[in-house]
């Protein structure tokens, strides 16, 4: 199998009125947005509450999206702290014939190099049949991979550690690894990334800016003049001045009250913060409506 390469979204999860996740929501918001232009979807990231939603939650879904027209482009993130419920949930993933992972270490705890390393050697000698993308995010977990042991992971378990998800950005520029996918984690970092030498971005945000990202992406490997990066950038821009779960789900929450849910400690943005966010997408001209039509 090749290499994890293009437009990916960190998908959102759609809940219920009582916080229980929306199955069928959740699987038809990831199909739309392959629709609008993303290569892959990944379940059960940061974005999709992937912590805050229950083990039970996740193989229903699991059962159901082995069913999708897109199977084949889904990269399941795990999102658990517990080594032993991450082996579980990807043994349960691997029986559905998913075998591409998104997996953080651990948070809450401190730790280095040799304890990552024994962390994801565990993983893998329980499923070897497994394709793991190391999701680097220091401010979430607590720890920042280093050049060093992806370098080792990747010598040790050649054939499972197939890419890093960047979102620390103290990779994407400097770590060159053959046959391996380097992924940033902002749109921000697309384009800069594509020339040196990165595969894609798997990012929050393209849940709406998978069209302009996809151009971005398509422009690049055409040598074409590159003519939406600066919106897809000022997009990402108007984000980031927020939670990007709170952004995401207060804007599209206008088109689906299903979208207003979220698992506390989430909230939604308050009025006036909503106000701001669609006024500076307004000012771009971004709208969900043009991307519905894409």
């Amino acid at each position: 199998m090749g290499k994890i390469k293009g437009i990916y979204a960190a998908s959102m999860s759609v809940l219920n009125d009582d916080l229980s996740l929306n199955i069928e929501k959740t699987i038809a918001h990831a199909e739309k947005i392959i629709d609008q232009g993303c290569h892959g979807v990944a379940i059960f990231g940061s974005t999709g509450q992937a912590q805050l939603i229950p083990i039970s939650e996740k193989i229903s879904l699991l059962n159901k999206l082995s069913k999708s027209v897109y199977k084949d482009k889904y990269l399941i993130g795990t999102g658990l702290n517990s080594l032993n419920e991450t082996i579980n949930l990807m043994k349960i993933a691997n029986s559905l014939k998913f075998n591409e992972f998104l997996i953080m270490p651990p948070a809450y705890y401190k730790y280095g190099d040799s304890e990552v390393v024994e962390f994801y050697s565990r993983l893998i000698d329980a499923v070897p049949d497994s394709r793991i993308v190391l999701y680097n995010f220091e401010k979430l977990c607590g720890y920042k991979f280093s050049i060093s042991c992806v370098e080792k992971l990747v010598e040790k378990f050649p054939k499972q550690i197939i890419g890093v998800k960047d979102s620390s950005y103290n990779l994407y520029e400097n770590l060159k690894i053959d046959n391996f996918s380097v992924m940033p984690g902002s749109e921000l970092k697309l384009l800069r990334g594509l020339e040196n030498g990165c595969d894609g971005i798997i990012t929050a945000t393209c849940n709406v800016t998978a069209n302009l990202a996809r151009k971005v992406y398509d422009d690049f490997s055409k040598k074409e003049k590159q003519t939406v990066n600066e919106t897809l950038c000022k997009v990402r821009g108007v984000f980031d001045q927020y939670n990007l779960i709170s952004g995401l789900h207060s804007l599209i929450s206008d088109q689906d009250d299903n979208y207003k849910n979220v698992i506390p400690p989430m909230s939604l943005l308050n009025e006036k913060e909503k106000k701001q966010l669609v006024d500076d997408l307004n000012k771009l001209n971004f709208k969900l409506e043009a991307l519905e039509a894409a």
